[in-house]
């Protein structure tokens, strides 16, 4: 993504690829309204093992013939920033969800939900939650959903154990400052999902 600050170049790709053993990370590339040859070339390049796009591409360009390998389909949820809302505002909001959801396909390997704050330009990284019903729609269609936007250790426990997503995205709810991870908030946000799904999936 340009003018990212936490865009994964190339060499830093190239590194993590040489440095990884079997059981390493998977090596993901986030990527913003770029082109098919362009992601594909990246893919290349870098070793990617995942495609994570953000941008309005729309769910065909999640699909292995135009990403070269499984994606990760970005969607923002959006809020309002003020909070509250009148009835009319509520009812935009819920024929927005089911819009979203009567557009989902199976191009993507997963989607990933996230906040978005109403009248803002771009989604992401706003510290938000969203109503976490909404990934238990998106599920029931059939498609595995990682909850982002707003989780931190206090909070994490409750998404996973109310909704059982395939998995959880985290940045500045475990940061001590901006780019600067806590490690103590890490393991603690680690533990408590952990827990939470192991309590969540007794009995699956």
């Amino acid at each position: 993504v340009p003018e990212n600050p936490l865009m994964a170049l190339v060499q830093k790709a190239n590194i993590l690829q040489d440095v990884a053993t079997t059981r390493r990370p998977l090596v993901v590339g986030v990527f913003q309204n770029q082109s098919p040859e362009f992601i594909k070339s990246m893919v290349k390049e870098c070793g990617l093992d995942l495609v994570q796009l953000h941008g309005k591409e729309g769910m065909a360009a999640a699909s292995m013939e135009q990403c070269g390998v499984p994606a990760i389909r970005v969607v923002d949820i959006e809020i309002d920033g003020g909070g509250g809302g009148s009835n009319d505002d509520s009812s935009k909001k819920q024929a927005g969800i089911n819009s979203m959801l009567e557009s989902l396909t199976n191009d993507p390997l997963a989607v990933l939900l996230d906040t978005a704050i109403k009248g803002e330009s771009t989604g992401g990284g706003t510290g938000k939650t969203f109503d976490w019903s909404v990934a238990e729609a998106v599920q029931n269609k059939g498609l595995p959903v990682i909850i982002a936007g707003g989780l931190t250790a206090d909070n994490v426990g409750d998404a996973v154990s109310s909704t059982r997503p395939w998995g959880i995205d985290v940045s500045s709810g475990v940061e001590a400052s901006p780019g600067i991870k806590n490690h103590d908030q890490v393991t603690k946000f680690i533990k408590v999902a952990r827990n939470a799904a192991e309590q969540a999936n007794k009995g699956f």
